[in-house]
């Protein structure tokens, strides 16, 4: 053989085993349990907390024909939380240990005809994010997505779904009500 066969010969096997012995490794490796990362501190102590209404970029309200006009998130939010207990509401941020914004908005299509009422939104979502009152920081964040729907009764009941996911994230982060 000459030596650029065997060089050759010798590079293929070495690859072939390096390729096989990774091959083996990750088989052999379970995945890794990643621990949950811990709830920023503030969310956990806080006594007092300022719901904001985050408004949102574009109204879709008429066309889609949502009830409630567009303060519906922040009405319905802010008696939820009222109810819940967890937290002292208050009228303003420089009472509170958190600000809890919360924004609903209507994207759709845009058309060669225009909007039409009879347009159903394409793409609802609530905005909703936990701010330090005194830094201001961003201490949490989510958006939960109102399915569209063709009948005005349906967009509410994907709307009141979508609410109550962002409850549900509350509540599980901040733990129970003292």
């Amino acid at each position: 053989m000459t030596k650029q066969l065997k060089a050759a010969v010798l590079c293929l096997s070495m690859a072939i085993s390096l390729l096989a012995g990774g091959v083996s490794a990750a088989q052999q490796k379970k995945p890794a349990e990643v621990s949950p990362a811990p709830i920023p501190a503030p969310i956990l102590t806080a006594k007092r907390v300022f719901v904001a209404n985050g408004g949102g970029d574009r109204s879709g309200y008429e066309a889609a024909t949502y009830s409630g006009g567009p303060d519906r998130a922040y009405n319905e939010f802010y008696s939820v939380m009222k109810a819940w207990g967890r937290y002292e509401l208050v009228l303003s941020p420089g009472e509170a240990d958190l600000i809890f914004e919360i924004r609903f908005t209507v994207f759709q299509p845009e058309h060669p005809r225009g909007l039409q009422a009879d347009d159903p939104a394409t793409d609802a979502q609530l905005r909703f994010v936990i701010r330090d009152a005194k830094s201001h920081e961003k201490l949490w964040g989510l958006t939960a997505h109102s399915r569209a729907a063709a009948l005005q009764s349906n967009r509410d009941k994907n709307f009141e779904e979508a609410l109550g996911a962002v409850v549900v994230e509350v509540k599980r982060i901040a733990g129970p009500a003292k």
